[in-house]
Formats: structure tokens, sequence, C-alpha cells
């Protein structure tokens, strides 16, 4: 496994949210630096290279080009990419490098909002990977009905957009290859408040564990991401501490798969 860090927030500062979320990978490695057993019981942890940060670029464009070569590359050298990040635009360039290798992947992700705006920033990821990367379907966990506009609701359901149920079961999975991205805002922002846009309303922790878990798992799922972790907005570290967790749980997950 190859984890890499998408240490930039322009998209978010594109679309107004709270800066910060550049810092992100760093605060995932430091609370995963203090969380976790080295030895659990009964399993092993899967081998996990740490490939470090990509560099932002002078511009949106080349950031993603230079994310977009990077997950190339350990992809190239065999290894499932893992990306923490970092502005939810940069799952874009993230699972470009991926369509490229799985085409007529769908997209499963975990948010608050739809993320297929048009226009560049941090609500383009999901329009984008459907126009530019033939990404043939998209289902998202923990839609905020108050934080979405119509239009891009419209957009979302024109092309195949499924909104998933509250109660849906850990594990209910599209047919065919797919990619796997949470964003830290599905989850409420009393356990999660350091996020680029904080969810007054979202799910527990547990529910996101048991989907992290399961994205492990499951051996059609080609990458996965954490994104919006803004440590600025971090109170005690709590959400970082959080996201080491998700990342541990599909750790978890990807040791069942390879049993």
């Amino acid at each position: 496994m190859g984890l890499i860090g998408l240490a930039d927030d322009t998209g978010v500062r594109m679309n107004g949210g709270r800066p910060g979320a550049a810092e992100g990978p760093r605060a995932f490695r430091e609370a995963l630096s203090r969380y976790g057993a080295a030895t659990p019981e009964g399993w092993q942890w899967p081998g996990v290279f740490d490939a470090g940060d990509v560099v932002p670029g002078p511009n949106l464009t080349e950031t993603h080009t230079r994310v977009t070569d990077a997950v190339a590359a350990l992809l190239d050298a065999g290894l499932f990419p893992v990306g923490i990040g970092g502005g939810h635009d940069l799952t874009f360039a993230f699972a470009r490098a991926v369509a490229g290798r799985h085409p007529a992947m769908a997209a499963v992700y975990f948010d608050a909002h739809l993320d297929v705006r048009a226009d560049a920033g941090s609500g383009m990821p999901f329009r984008a990977l459907v126009e530019h990367c033939g990404v043939r379907g998209l289902r998202v966990h923990g839609f905020g009905e108050f934080v979405n506009a119509s239009e891009h609701l419209d957009w979302f359901r024109d092309h195949g957009g499924v909104i998933e149920p509250p109660d849906t079961t850990p594990g209910s999975w599209p047919a065919g290859d797919l990619l796997v991205s949470l964003d830290l805002d599905v989850i409420d922002a009393a356990h999660a408040p350091g996020v680029s846009a904080m969810n007054p309303c979202g799910w527990t922790p547990e529910s996101a564990v048991a989907w992290a878990r399961a994205a492990g798992r499951e051996p059609r799922v080609r990458c996965f991401d954490i994104m919006e972790l803004c440590p600025a907005h971090d109170e005690g570290g709590r959400t970082a501490r959080l996201a080491a967790h998700l990342f541990l749980s599909f750790l978890r997950g990807f040791a069942e798969r390879l049993a």
C-alpha cells in the first residue's frame, strides 16, 4: 500500500471554505504516530509505504497534474494508493490516475456535498471524474439537503447519481471497480470540528468506521482517500485522531482482503 499526502487547499479557498486543509497530511501523520498497536492480536497490519506529500504547483491545474503523476508512480510500483488531504478537488487528480488503469469505475463517496460543480475548486471532483475520466456512476452517502444547490442535484441525477439512504448496510457496493472517497465533513461536527465545512447534523464516527473497514475488505475498491482534514480548526486534534482511526479501520479491512 502507498500512502500519499495531498497537501493543498487552493480549491477550498476558491470555493469559500475554511482554509487550513493543506496541513491535513501533517496533522494526520502526527495523530497516527501516537495511535494504534504495532502488533494486534490474531492478524497483522498490511505493509504501508509513505510516499510523502505532493508539492503543490503554482496553480490548481499544475497541482492536479503533479498528484496524478505521483499516484501513477505508486501504481507502477504495484502499490494500492491511499490519499490524505487536502481539498476534495484533489480526489479528482488522485483518482484520475487509477481510472486510467480501471476504466468505467463507479465512485462511492461519503460527503455532505455532491461536489459536482462545473467550476474549478473543492466542489468539482466527481463531476470532473464523470466528464473527463469515464467514471460511470456516482453514489453518495451522508447527503445534506441544506448544502446542495438544485442545479447540482439535477446534474447528479441526470448522470445516474444515487443518494444512498442512511440505513444502507456497510459493504453494499455497486457493481464493478470502485473508487472510494471519505470527506471528513460527512461526520458530525461534535466529533469532527477540524474540517473545511463543519457538519452540524452529520454521521457518527461508528458509521464512518464501518464503511472504511468495508472499503478495505472489498477487492473491487481500487483506491481510497480521506479528505478535508483542517487542523487549524481541530480542537484538541480530535478530527486528526479520528482520521487516523478511519485509516487504521481501512487497513484492518485490507488485512482481511489479503487473508
